[in-house]
């Protein structure tokens, strides 16, 4: 390589910012697309996977890269916003080439891919990928120091070769600071065998948060892939509505073989929320919002809010009932909202803090009388309770939103009948 000539490590373009030659940011590197070659030639660097709004992925060819540098891509501000669609001959470097095991060609040593290297050719605006980092040795395993190298390109072998339990610890470290929802879009524009590999590689909590974010079709996909003892893990940690949706998208034998793997308590909760009409505020509710009883404190009530496994609508509130005070409750009293308890000194009784005179949903309540009564009273979450007036759970602005979205909402075209720009290459 000529001196001079500049190198990127490809799992730290990982997430970084891209903007156009005004400065403003049109999207982040999500992947880097390459063609391999024969005898041993280094790969081709095509462009660059870039999400931008609302999570879709675009083509960026590298030819209308102009600066790869201090942490971001710098664009000619020209973009094709067709979503990106991996063609046959293309190689997503990130998703495909990172944990795969290839072999030194000189001695035939199994090595494992860390990291890649890319270089611009200079006088010309190409780029190739020159350089392997790679570790002797299996994955997983603690190493000594100087079992990591960077070797050329041409020194390994294998990888145009078709690699069955490939790892993920790699491509998992390079996306780990993803919110659920992020990682969730680069699982599902992963290979199945992909996808699966790095789902069996994440951790149950993050798994489920995953899983939640995902379409239909890749949560029954990864769940099926699993053992059963560790599917049946993964629902327990799950909301307990989206669990539920999950479950009762399976064949009715492999939904029981599962629920008799859970704890029976979540079981139990999995089948109560099954038997409601979907769409219903029974089927769209969570079994899990803050239970408090009357001599509780808003200390106690404060204390509840703050753990950090909540989602903000469900912390939004705390639910007052007479024992047990575990879905389904005893009497539901009524409601304290965040703001009070703020307002409240912390000794005060929760049952003296209580408003009772919000209207509350009963099961069977429609998705659309839901969603209005959300809005007429501008809550974030709304208590569901049945006609003994037990509390039986709580249904959340954002799972009412997502069965108000289209079916296809994460993967809907969002720039439908916009004139869009071509790419140097037709893309």
């Amino acid at each position: 390589m000529p001196a001079g000539a500049p190198r990127v490590f490809v799992s730290h373009l990982a997430g970084v910012a891209v903007f156009d030659p005004n400065g403003d940011q049109v999207g982040r590197v999500r992947d880097v697309v390459a063609m391999l070659r024969l005898a041993g030639r280094p790969p081709r660097v095509l462009g660059l996977v870039v999400e931008v709004i609302g999570r879709r992925r675009i083509f960026l060819p590298m030819t209308r890269v102009t600066g790869v540098e201090s942490g971001q891509v710098i664009t000619t501000g020209v973009l094709n916003m067709r979503r990106f669609e991996q063609r046959p001959t293309e190689t997503l470097v990130l998703g495909e080439l990172l944990d795969r095991t290839v072999r030194v060609v000189e001695t035939g040593e199994p090595v494992t891919v860390l990291d890649v290297a890319m270089t611009q050719l200079l006088a010309r605006r190409e780029w190739e990928v020159d350089k392997v980092f790679v570790r002797r040795g299996k994955t997983g395993a603690l190493r000594r120091r100087g079992e990591a190298l960077t070797v050329d390109w041409s020194a390994v072998t294998g990888f145009s070769l078709e690699e069955q339990g490939q790892g993920a610890e790699n491509l998992l470290a390079t996306f780990e600071q993803l919110r659920p929802a992020d990682l969730a879009n680069v699982l599902h524009h992963l290979s199945a065998k992909r996808r699966g590999e790095v789902a069996a590689a994440l951790d149950d909590e993050r798994l489920a948060d995953v899983l939640e974010e995902l379409p239909d079709d890749d949560r029954v996909e990864i769940l099926g892939k699993l053992k059963e003892e560790r599917a049946a893990d993964v629902l327990e940690a799950m909301d307990p509505d989206d669990a539920a949706d999950l479950l009762s998208e399976l064949p009715e034998p492999d939904k029981e073989r599962l629920l008799g793997l859970m704890r029976p308590r979540d079981a139990a909760d999995m089948r109560r929320l099954m038997s409601y009409e979907e769409g219903s505020a029974g089927g769209l509710m969570t079994t899990e919002p803050i239970v408090l009883r009357p001599d509780a404190t808003i200390a106690d009530a404060l204390a509840k809010v703050r753990e950090q496994d909540l989602t903000p609508a469900l912390a939004a509130q705390v639910y007052v009932c007479r024992p047990p005070d575990q879905t389904p409750t005893g009497r539901y009293l009524g409601i304290i909202h965040f703001q009070r308890l703020l307002r409240d000194p912390p000794f005060t009784l929760v049952g003296a803090s209580v408003d009772t005179d919000l209207p509350t949903l009963a099961p069977d309540t429609p998705l659309p009388v839901v969603a209005g009564h959300l809005a007429t009273y501008n809550l974030l979450a709304a208590p569901v309770v049945d006609e003994t007036g037990s509390l039986l759970g709580a249904v959340t602005v954002d799972d009412v939103l997502d069965h108000l979205l289209p079916s296809d909402w994460r993967e809907r075209e969002l720039y439908a009948g916009m004139a869009l720009p071509e790419a140097a290459d037709g893309r």
